[in-house]
């Protein structure tokens, strides 16, 4: 098969535990774009947390893209416009504030490059920490967000979350898309919007077809993406269940796992035509 986009997760996927991209798996990418290979990062984060990434592997120079928010926005990286965009209502969003209290479990969103809180947590912490984000602490949640917002977290400690999630999986089925990135992350966007269903709204864009695919991750927000692709891979760090549905299971993060697919699947076949 001859892949025409290669589609990655950021987090114990593309990145390292340090959250820094290997010289070997740089080299590979860039090298991929080189040939002409679509290179996307598709990731929970905000587009805000990924554009460092994006400007490291030199997206922009050859049009490649950016999936943000669990695919709730993607960006084309030559121009920095969107070319696709989903939110949820200031409704939607206080409904969800008002569950996070009934179930006892930490919120937040994002407004521009910031989180909005209510109160100090520690997830919200990490969150901070990972995309590099201003931490704003609000009085009443309800009261701060009365725009459209692109996505919220629900937070806890993971046994708990796992039961929060099948719980609102099923109360808030056909309302909005429910998921964890992390364990103790719950993301929540519009129905039907996740990392796969955004793929295939590019690939139409760009002709290219489903089997040119290749989607390389580690979680549960990673499993629409890649059940969808032509060749659907799990990181050897990722959940045994992810990788059970997986074409192929590739090396760690830690382990150049990322460079050893695009080696493998993409520039050692190039070599050879």
């Amino acid at each position: 098969m001859n892949y025409k986009m290669i589609v990655l997760d950021l987090d114990d996927t593309l990145l390292r535990d340090d959250h820094t991209i290997s010289p070997r798996t740089l080299k590979a990418l860039i090298n991929a774009q080189e040939a002409g290979v679509k290179v996307v990062l598709a990731s929970g984060r905000p587009t805000f947390a990924m554009t460092h990434i994006a400007k490291e592997l030199e997206l922009e120079k050859y049009g490649s893209y950016i999936l943000s928010f669990n695919g709730a926005t993607i960006i084309n990286c030559a121009t920095n416009e969107p070319i696709f965009s989903s939110t949820l209502t200031p409704e939607t969003v206080h409904e969800l504030y008002h569950i996070s209290k009934q179930e006892k479990a930490w919120i937040h969103t994002y407004t521009g490059d910031e989180i909005v809180t209510e109160a100090h947590n520690e997830y919200t912490d990490i969150e901070s920490v990972i995309t590099g984000m201003k931490i704003v602490k609000v009085d009443s949640f309800v009261d701060a967000i009365q725009q459209p917002v692109v996505k919220v977290l629900m937070m806890e400690d993971p046994e708990k979350l796992v039961m929060v999630e099948k719980k609102l999986q099923e109360q808030l089925k056909g309302k909005m898309s429910v998921m964890r990135s992390k364990p103790f992350f719950l993301e929540f966007t519009e129905a039907g919007v996740d990392k796969g269903t955004s793929l295939h709204h590019l690939i139409q864009q760009l002709g290219i077809q489903q089997e040119e695919v290749i989607a390389i991750g580690d979680s549960y927000n990673d499993l629409a993406m890649i059940t969808f692709a032509g060749l659907g891979v799990a990181m050897g760090n990722a959940h045994d269940d992810i990788k059970q549905i997986a074409n192929f299971v590739t090396d760690t993060n830690m382990n150049d796992g990322v460079a050893k697919v695009v080696e493998a699947f993409i520039l050692d076949k190039l070599a050879a035509i």
